[in-house]
């Protein structure tokens, strides 16, 4: 009866059917065409031909790297180092044909040699170390990060000018990134369902053992799986050095977790066995599109996350029920007949119902958080390098003080210090078509291409605390990190008559901030020969980490008399480690002047710290962001006096 009834399905209903069945039983395919229609009605600026170039561009570097891990997890193993072999290998390549002066044909297949050594290691742990996939890949994780930071001194590398057209377009329409992408899920495709490899790696995760049993070399298989997701890690990373004309030794942080949830929101299985290059490639774009529209409405930093976060469960709740209620279902030569059941009726209402929910809980969710404006009212974009730091809570809350005071429309981000990160949301500033854009730079060299495409729109671009190199700001509003690290040194020298021992917290490597502070407070300190620096130890600008490095130090350095932070949090880490001795024998400089850097100055704990004001450092930039929308001519530079606070002048600062 099956094939009676097959010739009818023919023609617009038979194209019907198909389309339906495919979005059925495709739940990220659906999610994504959801997420597409209801950011479409939701922004005027998000179907338009520049921003899915846009998307494309940002999916790229997740996608190549998510294509990698769909090896990994189709055997039923897991890679959390993708990110960070991504990194490694960028820096190899930057490193190689710069410093080493190696040409850079050869600095490119020293740097995919780098990918593949290190999928190799991680798979030989796992097949004949016998360890967990989840802590070889860790362990990896760990060391190709570490092994960055050792090549490039923690400070970016200019990368080739040859290897950086990568980042650039074709034809000056056609993004290389996106083709990369292309080539690369067509390589997936191919070996996943017309090699041996890849049928392999269908037996392993579906069941090692029976693998095993019939005739596979399942230790090799494993190397091999695991040196192409160490290959496609390779590409990814010289990507994304590509984009921002720099390798960045913390690139692709947090990038692995990304490339796990595009494998499982595009249908894989964490068990193993199923999964395929076309769902991969789905949910990287289903993560892009939802940056990228929510940055377009003007939805809060700290919402992003939780917006994203519910919408990628709902996709991949979408599919877990859909497979659930199809696991009872009539096979393919039955499925015409089985069409009327009362059961095959239950299921597609279930599926409706399903789909209807996700719909509802998107659109309902961005509306909610999207507040139109009308199009007489200006509005500004602000990309800051982390809302999670005190300092830049208080720059963002004097912009918005300004904005609001001025009657601008204000759509503020929050980069994650994630250089990558911060060039999308640039690009999604640009092709919104904003009246001005500020930036706080996560690093000054890798922001500068996406600084120049706003450019090149004629969009004006202030610089707030940290400058841009090789593209045009308006202005730049910034306090002179230099110049306050001498502050700094000379304070702190001060305080200890010109002699002892001090220890110096380092913010994040390769940031230009810890950068700066450093090398003024290195300056400042050669002044005072009688000082001698007995550790420098990164902690990240973080407290936590501030005080776990400084109990370690105190243990190999108990006699200190002094320590400098590079920023009042870290300086506060410190001082909790110091206990008793913060402020009395040991007296602890910080850095921003942050209202709890502050409260610890007043009450001694802290001797001081170097306050940049970074309320009027955000309500300057803001100003300076509105006249230049104007047309009107602003400073070049304006600088926001920074000075030491001690406990003497503490109640006078504000």
């Amino acid at each position: 009866m099956a094939t009676d009834t097959h010739p009818s399905t023919k023609g617009a209903g038979g194209a019907g059917n198909t389309l339906r069945r495919l979005l059925l039983e495709n739940g990220a395919l659906s999610a994504l065409i959801v997420l597409v229609v209801a950011l479409s009605l939701l922004s005027g600026d998000f179907l338009t031909t520049q921003n899915l170039l846009n998307v494309g561009v940002q999916a790229a570097v997740t996608a190549i790297l998510a294509f990698g891990v769909t090896f990994v997890i189709v055997s039923a193993g897991i890679d959390l180092s993708v990110g960070s072999v991504a990194a490694l290998s960028a820096t190899v390549l930057a490193w190689s044909a710069t410093s080493a002066g190696v040409p850079v044909w050869l600095a490119v297949i020293f740097a995919i040699a780098t990918g593949l050594v290190c999928g190799l290691i991680s798979g030989a742990l796992v097949a004949y170390g016998k360890l967990p996939s989840f802590i070889a890949t860790l362990a990896m994780l760990s060391v190709a990060r570490g092994l960055s930071l050792v090549i490039s001194q923690g400070s970016p590398i200019a990368f080739p000018s040859s290897i950086s057209h990568l980042g650039d377009t074709l034809g000056g329409w056609l993004p290389v990134p996106v083709l990369v992408m292309i080539a690369a899920g067509l390589i997936t495709a191919l070996i996943l369902g017309r090699t041996y490899i890849g049928r392999s790696m269908y037996a392993i995760g579906g069941n090692e053992e029976a693998a095993r049993l019939s005739g596979l070399r399942v230790k090799k298989q494993k190397l091999a799986i695991y040196a192409l997701a160490g290959l496609f890690a390779a590409v990814a990373g010289i990507v994304l050095a590509s984009r921002l004309t720099s390798a960045q030794p913390q690139a692709a942080q947090g990038y692995e977790l990304d490339a796990i949830a595009a494998v499982v929101i595009g249908g894989a299985s964490l068990a193993g066995g199923v999964g395929k290059a076309s769902g991969t490639l789905i949910g990287a774009l289903i993560l892009a599109v939802l940056r990228n529209g929510l940055n377009l409405l003007s939805v809060s930093a700290f919402w992003q996350q939780v917006v994203i976060g519910v919408v990628i469960a709902l996709a991949v709740l979408l599919d877990t029920l859909r497979r659930k209620a199809g696991s009872g279902a009539p096979s393919a030569a039955g499925s015409s007949a089985a069409a009327g059941s009362p059961g095959s009726k239950r299921k597609k209402t279930m599926e409706l119902g399903i789909a209807v929910v996700v719909v509802a809980a998107v659109v309902a969710a961005v509306s909610f958080f999207h507040s139109g404006s009308s199009g007489d009212t200006k509005k500004i974009g602000v990309s800051l390098s982390t809302l999670n730091n005190p300092f830049f809570v208080q720059m963002k809350q004097g912009a918005q003080q300004e904005a609001k005071k001025a009657g601008v429309d204000l759509t503020v981000t929050d980069a994650q210090n994630d250089a990558s990160q911060q060039a999308n949301q640039l690009e999604n500033f640009t092709s919104s078509g904003l009246d001005s854009i500020i930036v706080n730079p996560v690093d000054s060299d890798a922001v500068g291409p996406s600084v120049r495409s706003a450019n090149k729109d004629g969009i004006p671009v202030v610089a707030a605390d940290r400058g841009v190199n090789k593209a045009k700001t308006a202005t730049l509003v910034a306090s002179d990190n230099v110049a306050g690290g001498k502050l700094a040194a000379k304070t702190l020298a001060e305080r200890l008559g010109g002699k002892g021992s001090i220890v110096v917290l380092q913010g994040t490597a390769g940031t230009s901030a810890s950068r700066e502070r450093g090398a003024g407070f290195a300056a400042g300190i050669k002044a005072y020969p009688g000082i001698r620096i007995v550790a420098k130890q990164p902690a990240d600008f973080d407290r936590t980490k501030g005080l776990d490095v400084m109990t370690n130090v105190l243990q190999a350095h108990p006699g200190i008399t002094g320590v400098f932070a590079e920023n009042d949090e870290m300086a506060l880490g410190a001082a909790k480690a110091l206990g008793s001795k913060a402020g009395k024998t040991v007296s602890v400089v910080g850095f921003d002047g942050t209202p709890d850097g502050l409260k610890a100055v007043s009450t001694g704990t802290l001797y001081a710290s170097v306050a940049q004001q970074p309320k009027e450092l955000g309500k300057i930039a803001v100003q300076n962001a509105v006249r230049a929308a104007d047309g009107k001519k602003v400073d070049s530079t304006v600088m926001v006096p920074v000075k030491v606070v001690t406990r003497q002048n503490v109640a006078d600062f504000s």
